[in-house]
This record gives structure tokens, C-alpha cells and sequence, in this order.
């Protein structure tokens, strides 16, 4: 089995602050895993260090096979072709097609045969239910559908990770358990783990996976029993 995440005694520094140390992870390839904490805990900071975004200022590790601790300007967009990002905000592209957001990442991950560009387009917007949307605009299609695009786009590279920051919550309780059950069957498709930041506690109930509590800059793994104690608050 593979590891996809690994990280040892780590420490992320954003803007001179200190907001995780000791950071001591590991996800193995056929896992799904909730990141869950109060906003501003550190859990997106994670992800950002997972993709690139940031530095792991302490400490070793790597994600997809990459050594975090040597990523530049050359193997992070490297990086980011073997892992798929999912946010909260969908980040689609608003002034083309939906089709036209999927060719713009295939293009900047280095595809170039049209064609095929074509073909793995088609086969990510059917896996997501999309296939009759490529020509529509993303402002003509409803938020759970903008989110279904916005996997399409995560998938197009048949990455090895998915990292989910937030992922239904913009989203209605009914369209964010379409969405999380569709992560699910797509992940389980392309044999990828997930890594899911979210706040959104019923998902976690309804939807079994590891559970990493982020709190007092730290990751807390959490027993499946004492998970949902009623007596200690999960959030402000």
C-alpha cells in the first residue's frame, strides 16, 4: 500500500506566525480522511503546504513521491499533476465554457494532443454527470453542478490525491451529500485518497473515514469514540 502523505515533526509559518508544529501525518492511497477544526486552525494551511503553496518551514515529508522540503518552481507544477484540488469556491474560470476551464489545465499540465484532450474531457465531465454541459457557461449551471465541475478539473490528471478544502460549503445539506458521495465514487475510480478539510460534521457521521481533529496548532487523530462527544464543542 502506498503512502501518498507523509510528514515527520513538521511546522508551517504563515506570514512570520506560527500555525502548526509538530505535525506528524501520514495517508495511506486507499484512505479517506476528514481534517475537521475551528476557522483559522490551520487546516487550509495544511492543504497549501500539501499543494505546493507554501513551505514546510521545519521537518521532512512528501506527498505523490515529492520530498516537500525540495519542491521549486520546476516540480511543483510536477506535483500538482499527480494531485487534484477541490475548493470551496469552485475556482472555475468564469468567461469560458466549462469544456474551455477543463483544456485550460490540461494545457498548463502539459498536455498537447487535442484529441485526447478532447476524449479526457468528455470521460471526467461523464464520471462527474456532466457530459451534456461542456459548452455551457459556468454562471448558467447551479452551485452542486459548478462543484462537479470543479471535480472534473481535480480528476483530469488521474491524480494519486485529492485534497478537498471545504468542499460543500456553499453548498445546501441534499447537493453537499451528492457531492461528497460523488468524491467518493470517483476517488474509489481512479484508486486515489482524499483528504477532506470540512466542517461539516453529519458528512463525517454519514460518510466513515479517519478523522484528524486540528486544534491548538496541533493534529489530533481522533477514536471513532469519542469522536462525537456532546459535551465538548467542536466549533465556535
Amino acid at each position: 500500500m502506498e503512502k501518498v502523505i507523509q510528514i515527520q515533526k513538521g511546522q508551517i509559518l504563515q506570514l512570520n506566525q506560527l500555525v502548526l508544529s509538530d505535525i506528524n501525518l501520514e495517508v495511506n492511497s486507499d484512505e479517506l480522511v476528514f481534517l475537521i477544526g475551528k476557522t483559522g486552525s490551520g487546516k487550509s494551511s495544511l492543504l497549501k503546504v500539501l499543494y505546493g503553496e507554501l513551505g514546510l518551514d521545519k521537518g521532512s515529508g512528501s506527498v505523490v513521491g515529492f520530498p516537500l522540503n525540495e519542491l521549486n518552481k520546476r516540480t511543483i507544477p510536477q506535483l500538482r499533476r499527480s494531485i487534484g484540488v477541490v475548493f470551496q469556491d469552485f475556482q472555475l474560470l468564469m468567461d469560458r465554457s466549462v469544456a474551455d476551464n477543463l483544456y485550460f489545465v490540461m494545457r498548463a499540465t502539459g498536455w498537447k494532443d487535442k484529441r485526447e484532450m478532447e476524449n479526457r474531457a468528455r470521460t471526467v465531465l461523464s464520471m462527474v454527470g456532466l457530459e451534456n454541459k461542456g459548452q455551457a457557461q459556468p454562471h448558467q449551471l447551479s452551485g452542486g453542478e459548478q462543484q462537479r465541475v470543479s471535480i472534473a478539473r481535480a480528476l483530469i490528471n488521474h491524480p494519486k490525491l485529492i485534497l478537498a478544502d471545504e468542499p460543500t460549503g456553499n453548498l445546501d445539506p441534499e447537493t453537499s451529500a451528492e457531492i461528497m458521495k460523488l468524491i467518493i465514487a470517483v476517488s474509489k475510480e481512479e484508486k486515489a485518497a482524499v483528504l477532506m478539510a470540512t466542517h461539516d460534521m453529519q458528512m463525517i457521521e454519514k460518510f466513515p473515514g479517519r478523522v484528524i481533529r486540528v486544534e491548538d496548532g496541533k493534529l489530533k487523530a481522533l477514536e471513532t469514540m469519542n469522536r462525537f462527544d456532546p459535551f465538548q464543542p467542536m466549533f465556535e
